[in-house]
């Protein structure tokens, strides 16, 4: 979250250097400037968001250690922090994901980052490990998710359109109008492309309603409406013969199936903040989620109807005790989701004989409490947990295998507990350390107890997750040098993994457990920063994380993997940028990545090959007329033409593993905006 103080906000944005002392961080409910969190925390603004296209947040999030955005297809998204992607085939598990206060979950609760336009997202926050004491289940992470808002004040009307190669076109049209008490923005996005592999188009259009209102200094109401249509096919995976062969080519069962999604959803939140005085507040949100999802696939073709509505507040009282500055802050967090999901024969890409109809209901809910202590010699202390309930009820309304219907399945998990302490130790006002040791679980998603066999695998257990973490962060020469490193150990119990049978069907088991350490690192350096010059600014950075991922109880059938590299995260990943902006308005942004080897089965027989990308992007921004502002830009994308896969299929059958990523690509686009 944005400090509230705006003027703080210029100062992030503009200038040469990062003062971590100024950024404002949400994680953990603390609110607290980055320098005072203990916890590791990877930051996007804007400004970072746009050094790459607006076509995906994909090239932006793998900045960030540790951090690792997949494409298995156009617009398949599989998000892992930490190797948390080990159980997801598809989609987001094993994360939490926040859009504006209010939990991003679709009834199944994988989260549909898909119907997300990159460009309607103003920030991106991301908590690794553990956050179970205030966000409840996941031990991969969580992710705080802001959309794009209008300045206070700004009334404006701006439009802008993208081409670029293999197929690709989008354009956008926006408004907002504000005053200093309110502002509502109206955002129109579309995105189509041809697509690089055979049978990989897309046509995704998103229509963003937001807006603020500060009736008063103590209350704040804030909402969203974000609905999205989006419809993409699906390639399907390549052997390694297939792959190097012709990595553009599509698995010709996916061809003849018509293999795709179709998918329209509706998101709603809003925000409450009141201020009661110095002492007590309260921030209370509700939320509602509504979807149709249609995917003729390979082996079936499966209709969902979604809801879901929750809610969350929190309630903060500040105050001293034995003279020491001390907040607590209680909360309770809940949904209630409903999908009915019919599974069909595929006949060509047409629904054929019903195989089964299933009503899943599903309830989580959690409560927290947290307090954070200003001890004496500039030491932080957070103390925080959460008790988590996670109820689910699965009921089989018909089944062609069976003369009658299947009797309703219940299942509650038993309630779990989520601890967690932080201390920060703040050295000087430049130069701070931070410890912290939490507990995490993640319970078995909707897509994993009832996964696309037709089964209901109700003896799976949610994973239990323990993480040790210790880090600095801070700034040097005048600002111009900033650093953080952190070093984690997670050990991870009833690992849920996933594998894919003859039918080409997931299944899922719990494997024992695995044990991730690990160091990530962020650097910057500005070497020019002279703000009246010509040469306005040349940043150097560079990120890197080091993951020493082993399975560390694994027996499935009379295979041991036991001290087997975790599937799916590569050993080492390098990042490298530049960003240069000058006086006129030219500006370029150039980025390396080396990703080192990844396994692709839990035997460790099958690697992905390390490789290196490169890519930049270089424009001209400049404000003209007192009151126009124009964005002109060009950039390239995978520039020496690797080929690679992006979004391997973890454990597939027949050595299917591969998931070609687009060769290179060019891109280039405007953007006009009118103030008034």
């Amino acid at each position: 979250m944005v400090p509230q103080n705006r003027k703080q906000l210029v100062i992030l944005l503009q200038p040469l250097a990062v003062n971590l002392q100024e950024v404002v961080v949400r994680g953990y409910e603390t609110r607290r400037p980055l320098l005072q969190t203990a916890g590791s925390i990877g930051l996007l603004e804007k400004r970072d968001l746009e050094r790459f296209s607006e076509t995906t947040l994909v090239p932006a999030l793998n900045t960030i250690p540790g951090v690792r955005m997949e494409e298995r297809a156009t617009g398949s998204y599989r998000l892992s922090i930490r190797g948390s992607s080990l159980r997801a085939p598809f989609g987001v598990r094993n994360v939490k994901v926040y859009l504006n206060e209010v939990p991003l979950v679709e009834a199944n609760s994988t989260l549909p980052l898909n119907l997300l336009d990159a460009a309607t997202i103003g920030s991106v926050e991301v908590i690794k490990g553990p956050a179970g004491n205030t966000y409840g289940a996941g031990t991969g992470g969580t992710v705080l998710l802001e959309t794009v808002r209008p300045a206070p004040g700004e009334t404006s009307v701006s439009a802008g359109g993208l081409v670029g190669s293999f197929g690709l076109r989008r354009a956008f049209v926006s408004a907002a109008v504000g005053s200093e008490k309110s502002n509502f923005l109206v955002r129109y996005d579309r995105q189509e492309l041809d697509g690089y592999r055979e049978h990989s188009a897309l046509d995704r259009k998103t229509l963003l309603v937001s807006g603020q209102l500060n009736p008063s200094e103590k209350q704040t109401f804030s909402f969203h409406g974000y609905y999205s249509d989006l419809y993409y096919e699906l390639p399907g995976a390549l052997t390694r013969a297939q792959f190097e062969q012709n990595p553009r080519a599509a698995r010709q069962l996916n061809k003849d199936q018509q293999a795709s999604i179709d998918l329209s959803a509706l998101n709603l939140g809003l925000v409450h903040t009141y201020r009661f005085n110095d002492a007590w507040s309260n921030t209370t949100s509700v939320f509602g989620v509504f979807s149709f999802f249609d995917n003729p696939f390979p082996t079936d073709y499966e209709r969902n109807t979604n809801q879901a509505f929750g809610g969350r507040s929190r309630t903060t009282y500040r105050t001293a005790l034995a003279g020491l500055p001390t907040r607590f802050t209680l909360g309770v967090e809940g949904y209630r989701s409903f999908m009915n999901s019919r599974h069909y024969n595929n006949k060509a890409g047409q629904t054929d004989t019903l195989r089964f109809d299933d009503e899943i209901v599903q309830k989580q809910g959690f409560v927290f409490g947290q307090a954070e202590v200003d001890l004496p010699a500039n030491f932080i202390l957070t103390l925080g947990a959460s008790l988590n309930s996670v109820q689910y009820q699965l009921t089989r309304v018909y089944d062609a295998a069976m003369a009658s219907s299947v009797p309703t399945q219940r299942r509650n998990l038993d309630p779990q507990f989520s601890p967690r302490v932080g201390l920060v130790k703040v050295i000087t006002p430049q130069l701070s350390a931070h410890a912290s040791v939490s507990a995490g679980f993640s319970p078995p998603t909707d897509a994993e107890i009832r996964p696309s066999t037709g089964s209901f695998n109700t003896s799976l257990q949610p994973e239990k997750g323990l993480n040790y973490e210790a880090g600095i962060r801070g700034n040097a020469l005048n600002r111009r040098l900033t650093y953080d490193v952190v070093g984690f150990w997670f050990k991870l119990k009833e690992t849920i993994v996933v594998r894919t049978n003859a039918q080409d069907q997931d299944e899922f088991l719990n494997a024992g457990a695995t044990r991730q350490q690990g160091m990530e690192a962020a650097l910057g350096y500005a070497v020019v920063q002279a703000p009246t010059q010509t040469l306005r600014q040349v940043r150097l950075w560079s990120t890197y994380a080091f993951s020493h991922f082993r399975f560390q109880e694994y027996q499935s059938d009379e295979n041991d993997y036991s001290g087997n590299r975790l599937t799916g995260t590569p050993r080492h990943v390098l990042t490298l940028g530049l960003d240069a902006n000058t006086k006129p308005g030219f500006y370029l942004h150039a980025t390396a990545n080396y990703t080192s080897d990844i396994p692709l089965n839990d035997a460790n027989t099958v690697y992905a090959s390390e490789y290196y990308l490169f890519g930049g992007r270089l424009g001209f921004r400049r404000t003209f007329l007192g009151s126009w502002e124009l964005d002109v830009y060009t950039g390239v994308d995978n520039a020496t033409d690797r080929d690679y896969s992006l979004g391997n299929d973890l454990n597939g059958f027949g050595g299917r593993y591969f998931q070609a990523a687009p060769g290179r690509s060019y891109y280039g686009g405007v953007q006009l905006k009118k103030s008034f």
